[in-house]
C-alpha cells in the first residue's frame, strides 16, 4: 500500500506531491488514513526556513483521520476509550521526551528540549516518511497522544481550530485565564485569534473585541458568532484611530489583551490597549519574525502582567476535543474552513498567505 504526501524539499521552493510506501503500524502506534491536514500559519514560516528543521519533510502538524491499523499494544486512546480500526481520531502534534529539565523538573513539557513534532522535525530520511498530516496516510509513533474524535462534530468543523484551539487552551487554562466579566481584546483575526475570542466567550468574558483584518475575515468571524465587536486595523486609513476606538470601547483599556498576530510590531500596540493593572498575553510570536521597538514605560506605567505562551501538549489537545461539541454548538466552525485536495497544495498555501481563506484544510 502506498500513500501520497506533500513534501518540503527546499526552503523557499515549491512543494512536491510524492508517493511513499506505507509501513506496518509500529508497536504502540498506529496507521491513520483518510487524513485531513490543516494549514497553519507556522507552516508558511517553515516553508520559508524561519525555523531550523530537517529536510526533506512531509509538512502538516494538525490532523484528523481514520484508524487503519493498530500496532501491538495499542488498545486505548488518551481518555481510556477502546480503539479499533475504523475509529476516527485526532492526535497531538508533538511527543515530549519526559526526561529533560522542562519535562521532569519544571512541569513544562511544552518547553521540552527534545520534542519530536509531526510535520516539523521528523524528516523523510529518518525512516519516518509519512510523519506529517499533509498526506492521505500518516504513521503515528508510540507516545503520541491520540483521542477519539468528538461525536456529532463534522471533520471540517473539528479541523477549524485544530492547532489554534489547543494552543489557546494552554494559554488560557495555564498561563493567564479569562475571568468572568472581563473585557478582552484579541489582536488578530486568523485561526489563533478566533480561537482565543471563542474560548474567552465560553469562559464568561463580558465583551470580546477582535482587532484584525482584512475586513472579509472579520465579517466571517462575525457570521460564525465569534467576538462581540470586530474592528479592521489592517485596512484602516488611520490605524491609530482604530486603536483609540478600542481604548474608548474598553473605558481606557481591556482587562486582558491577547496577541495572536505573529507580527512583532503588534506587541508595542497591544501594550497600550490594556488597562492599568491589566494583562498582556502573547501567543502569536511562534516563529522569529524579527525585533520591534517597545516602550517599556507602557509596561511599568500600566503595571502590566506580560505573559508568553508556547505551543501545547497532548493534554491540551485532549481538552480541545472535549470542548468541541460545545464550541461547535455555539460557533459555526465549519464556516471558517475551505477544503483543498492534496493536488492543489500550492493554491491552498497561496490562499492562506494572501488571507483569501480563513483556514485551509487538505483532504487526502
Amino acid at each position: 500500500m502506498t500513500g501520497r504526501a506533500v513534501v518540503l524539499e527546499e526552503f523557499g521552493a515549491p512543494l512536491a506531491l510524492r508517493t511513499f510506501a506505507v509501513p506496518s503500524a509500529p508497536a504502540g502506534g498506529m496507521v491513520v488514513g483518510d487524513c485531513y491536514g490543516g494549514v497553519c500559519g507556522t507552516d508558511l514560516h517553515l516553508q520559508q526556513g524561519h525555523l531550523p528543521i530537517p529536510l526533506p519533510l512531509v509538512l502538516g502538524h494538525e490532523g484528523y483521520g481514520t484508524v487503519r491499523e493498530l500496532g501491538a499494544g495499542t488498545v486505548r486512546d488518551a481518555l481510556g476509550a477502546e480503539l479499533a480500526p475504523g475509529d476516527t481520531v485526532m492526535w497531538a502534534s508533538s511527543i515530549a521526551c519526559g526526561t529533560c529539565p522542562p519535562c521532569r523538573r519544571y512541569r513544562e513539557p511544552t518547553l521540552c528540549e527534545n520534542r519530536r513534532t509531526y510535520g516539523v522535525n521528523r524528516a523523510v530520511g529518518d525512516g519516518e516518511a509519512l510523519s506529517g498530516s499533509w498526506a492521505d496516510t500518516i504513521v503515528l509513533q508510540p507516545g503520541t497522544t491520540v483521542v477519539k474524535s468528538a461525536q456529532g462534530v463534522e471533520p471540517l468543523a473539528a479541523m477549524a481550530l485544530a492547532c489554534a484551539g489547543p494552543t489557546v487552551v494552554h494559554a488560557l487554562y495555564e498561563r493567564r485565564p479569562v475571568r468572568v466579566g472581563e473585557t478582552v481584546v484579541v489582536q488578530g483575526s486568523g485561526p489563533v485569534g478566533l480561537a482565543a475570542a471563542a474560548f474567552a466567550q465560553l469562559a464568561g468574558a463580558a465583551r470580546v473585541i477582535v482587532v484584525g483584518g482584512p475586513a472579509e475575515r472579520l465579517e466571517l468571524a462575525s457570521d460564525a458568532g465569534i467576538g462581540d465587536v470586530h474592528l479592521d486595523v489592517t485596512g484602516a486609513d488611520d490605524p491609530d484611530a482604530v486603536l483609540e476606538q478600542v481604548r474608548s470601547l474598553t473605558g481606557g483599556g481591556a482587562d486582558l489583551v491577547i496577541e495572536c498576530v505573529g507580527v512583532p510590531a503588534a506587541v508595542a500596540q497591544g501594550l497600550t490597549l490594556a488597562r492599568r493593572g491589566g494583562s498582556y498575553l502573547v501567543i502569536g510570536q511562534y516563529t522569529d519574525a524579527g525585533d520591534t521597538l517597545v516602550n517599556p514605560h507602557q509596561i511599568v506605567y500600566r503595571q502590566l502582567d506580560v505573559i508568553g505562551s508556547w505551543a501545547f501538549t497532548g493534554a491540551h489537545l485532549v481538552e480541545y476535543v472535549r470542548m468541541l461539541p460545545t464550541l461547535a454548538a455555539r460557533f459555526d466552525l465549519a464556516r471558517l474552513v475551505t477544503a483543498f485536495p492534496l493536488e492543489r497544495h500550492a493554491e491552498a498555501l497561496e490562499a492562506v498567505r494572501s488571507g483569501g481563506v480563513m483556514k485551509a484544510v487538505f483532504t487526502g
